[in-house]
């Protein structure tokens, strides 16, 4: 993908109180984070009330994009005001089953960025939702009608810059050690989640038989994104 911008070096991140042992900054951890998931929330205080909205989003290199419409919304005020918003994706990639429900926990990647949504306009919009759509759906606007005017007046892209970020990990097996006084007869574990594409459902109105796009076939034959394998050495935290 083609980077719209280049971004400057991002400065010494945010520091994690709770478990800091968790937090990293590895950027490669965090893209992958980014390009694995399709959905992330955007935060913003409105009027004085805190407004989260859940919505689709790519990354283009050191920037975060969405987009929504130019007759309103939280985001697009928030940015003409420049109020620092947060933008966070969670992947959760399995249960740790241990001995007591206190020590059970969740295996999981998540990142909270901050910043200020700037808005992307002109051709830098157009490579912006060309960038979405494949993120979205690979392939997909080759094998569909370009946008009409009307569509692309009525669509307005944002982004968020990737320096403000604080990334979170827990990627172990259940907390145990031989001598913690617990019953070892009970399982303990974890429980990996996987995820995968359904079988395609034409609409009501698609003729019978009309082919499967390549985009579709493409998209559903995929393999499915698994969490990364688990350190199952015995943790003390939980």
């Amino acid at each position: 993908m083609t980077t719209i911008d280049a971004a400057p070096e991002a400065p010494a991140p945010r520091r994690i109180r709770r478990m800091s042992e968790r937090q990293t900054t590895d950027r490669d951890a965090l893209f992958e984070l980014l390009d694995t998931e399709l959905v992330g929330h955007l935060a913003a205080v409105v009027d004085g009330v805190p407004i989260v909205v859940p919505m689709g989003y790519a990354r283009d290199g050191e920037y975060v994009l969405v987009h929504g419409s130019t007759g309103g919304g939280f985001a697009l005020r928030a940015a003409s005001e420049g109020q620092t918003v947060a933008f966070s994706v969670t992947a959760l990639d399995g249960l740790v089953f241990a001995r007591s429900l206190f020590d059970s926990s969740m295996n999981y990647r998540s990142a909270v960025a901050y910043g200020v949504l700037e808005p992307v306009d002109g051709e830098r919009a157009d490579a912006a939702l060309l960038a979405l759509s494949e993120r979205l759906m690979p392939g997909r606007a080759d094998e569909v009608r370009a946008m009409t005017r009307k569509e692309i007046a009525a669509t307005r892209v944002l982004r968020l810059r990737l320096d403000d970020v604080v990334m979170k990990v827990r990627a172990a097996g259940a907390s145990e050690a031989a001598d913690d006084g617990e019953d070892h007869s009970v399982w303990a574990g974890v429980v990996p989640l996987g995820r995968r594409w359904g079988t395609p459902e034409p609409s009501a109105l698609t003729p019978a038989g009309t082919p499967t796009p390549d985009s579709v076939v493409a998209l559903t034959t995929s393999t499915a994104t698994s969490p990364p394998q688990a350190d199952l050495r015995p943790r003390d935290a939980k």
